[in-house]
């Protein structure tokens, strides 16, 4: 039985087709160049434009990680000029780029590998440490991993 979405799916695909199978390997330069994209450190807040990734230079390691993960799924995912859109269209390609986000910067196939601690707090601290993800995102990203793991354990 098949146990993963289709955006797990496509983060799988999308990893392992650039050799990121581990954690260690998280990393957004790396990324960036082996899936052929441009990126940029500024002075502004993150986004994307015409095929570059600007990364606001004044975050922390941390957040950039999250913010390239989160425009990604632009860069990947979504064409054409935003301003031109029904406010509910962006409304929903933001939703979907901060769900993309908690895939990448934490993907289910590497979840399932590991063992965590059966504390809740263990087990977000150590998700922060081996992803570099804050507090809050590493906790949003278990308690989706744990209900979406749980919702097809019920379907068999």
């Amino acid at each position: 039985m098949n146990t993963s979405s289709h955006l797990e799916d496509y983060i799988y695909r999308m990893y392992c087709g650039i050799h990121v199978t581990q954690p260690n390997q998280l990393d957004l330069e790396t990324i960036a160049i082996r899936l052929g994209l441009s990126f940029e450190f500024a002075p502004l807040d993150s986004m994307h434009i015409n095929g570059v990734i600007f990364i606001d230079s004044r975050k922390s390691p941390i957040e950039q990680w999250q913010d390239f993960c989160h425009e990604l799924c632009h860069a990947l995912m979504h064409f054409g000029n935003q301003s031109m859109m029904p406010i509910q269209y962006k409304d929903y390609l933001e939703w979907r780029a901060i769900n993309f986000a908690q895939h990448a910067c934490i993907p289910s196939f590497m979840l399932d590998r590991m063992d965590l601690p059966y504390h809740e707090k263990k087990a977000i601290w150590v998700l922060q440490k081996t992803f570099h993800v804050d507090y809050e995102f590493a906790k949003k990203r278990l308690y989706q991993y744990n209900m979406n793991r749980s919702k097809l354990k019920v379907r068999k």
